[in-house]
């Protein structure tokens, strides 16, 4: 296994569309035997990536169980499954939410936020194993996995990993490497999307949703030694630029707009800048290349190739009825162009078609990832 410890996975966020990562990663069990470890060594997630990084890492000594036991929890998601959705709970956490305002700010002691998660954390302390990430360490079928937050309290993105004894932590301006015993709380703060879910104390700090922060998503794999890094975005096909709004944006086209500038826009500029960096590498006699402490990383990005908005609409009325009276008063409706519902639509229907949807895509470019991963 050490040989294939150059090897990372960065899943990044997205809510409900890293399904789609699900179908990526089942496509990619086709190049490998039924008892294979992981195939790259080196897991990294922000956000649901995250949840499905560490998941991934609970079965790192058999790829194909852990992906099938991911793709059993997402195709039977359901919305109560992630936050409360009946119509009482939903409106008592928002009428809560609004007195809690009213308070003085040194007396208010709960996070605010539209929607009730706690549902997600007992689910995960259901699911997982979270034991079995120190066993997959040392018996060499994980080398590290880390999951990535944002911290209200200092502005930074932190990465908690959990890896091998020699992995040391590191500091760089926003951001930094953290050693962690990973648990269900580390997984809650990485994916408690700003305003959506509530913040989650870790130690002495809030924190929020990892992409927030996150100037470079590529930046945990390296830190952790890889040097080539299969990316499962979840970033949607551009628009037609031909394509002109009829009317000034709603609230609820801003913010699926913001999201999905968190949750995209910094992966394509790290991208860009490790782009540049390689070529300036490549230009370099041997010498000066040593002498500037850096190497050449590779990396493969695998996006949905087709528009997530477009099949969240079908499946609006799969939404239980607290939560679609919620969006009515957003403004959201099977019609709207906010994107903001594919983020939340956690229904196994929606999720399945994604998962379909990934795993098609990992078809089509499976000759590409076969040679990038040198299976």
């Amino acid at each position: 296994m050490l040989e294939r410890h150059r090897f990372a996975l960065l899943l990044s966020g997205g809510g409900a569309k890293a399904a789609y990562q699900v179908g990526v990663l089942k496509a990619i069990t086709h190049l490998l035997p039924r008892n294979h470890s992981l195939p790259f060594p080196i897991i990294c997630g922000t956000s649901a990536g995250a949840i499905n990084a560490t998941a991934l890492a609970c079965f790192a000594s058999c790829y194909h169980l852990g992906v099938r036991k991911l793709e059993w929890v997402w195709k039977n998601f359901r919305t109560h499954h992630v936050y409360a959705s009946d119509f009482l709970p939903v409106f008592s956490h928002l009428l809560s939410g609004q007195m809690q305002n009213l308070r003085a700010e040194q007396l208010a002691n709960k996070p605010v936020s539209l929607l009730d998660n706690r549902p997600l954390r007992r689910l995960l302390k259901n699911t997982l194993d979270l034991s079995r990430i120190d066993r997959n360490i040392l018996y060499g079928h994980l080398k590290a996995v880390s999951v990535t937050a944002s911290s209200y309290s200092t502005n930074e993105s932190i990465s908690f990993f959990q890896g091998q004894p020699e992995l040391m932590p590191w500091q760089r301006a926003k951001r930094r490497g953290k050693r962690a015993m990973l648990n269900v709380e580390h997984l809650m703060a990485s994916s408690a999307i700003p305003m959506v879910f509530p913040s989650v104390k870790l130690e002495d700090q809030y924190f929020g949703d990892g992409s927030i922060h996150q100037l470079s998503p590529i930046s945990p794999p390296i830190h952790l030694g890889a040097e080539k890094v299969l990316i499962v975005g979840t970033a949607q096909p551009k628009p037609d630029k031909r394509h002109q709004l009829q009317h000034h944006p709603s609230s609820a086209m801003v913010a699926g707009h913001l999201l999905d500038t968190i949750f995209a826009d910094t992966l394509n500029s790290d991208l860009e800048r490790l782009y540049r960096i390689n070529h300036t590498l490549s230009l370099l006699p041997e010498k000066q290349r040593q002498a500037t402490h850096l190497k050449p990383v590779e990396c493969l990005l695998i996006n949905p190739s087709v528009n997530f908005n477009e099949i969240a609409a079908k499946h609006y009325a799969r939404l239980p009825r607290g939560i679609r009276s919620l969006m009515r008063i957003m403004g959201i409706r099977p019609d709207s162009e906010s994107s903001l519902l594919s983020y939340l639509l956690f229904e196994g229907q929606y999720c399945q078609a994604l998962i379909k949807q990934g795993y098609e895509d990992g078809l089509k470019r499976q000759e590409e990832i076969r040679g990038f991963l040198e299976i």
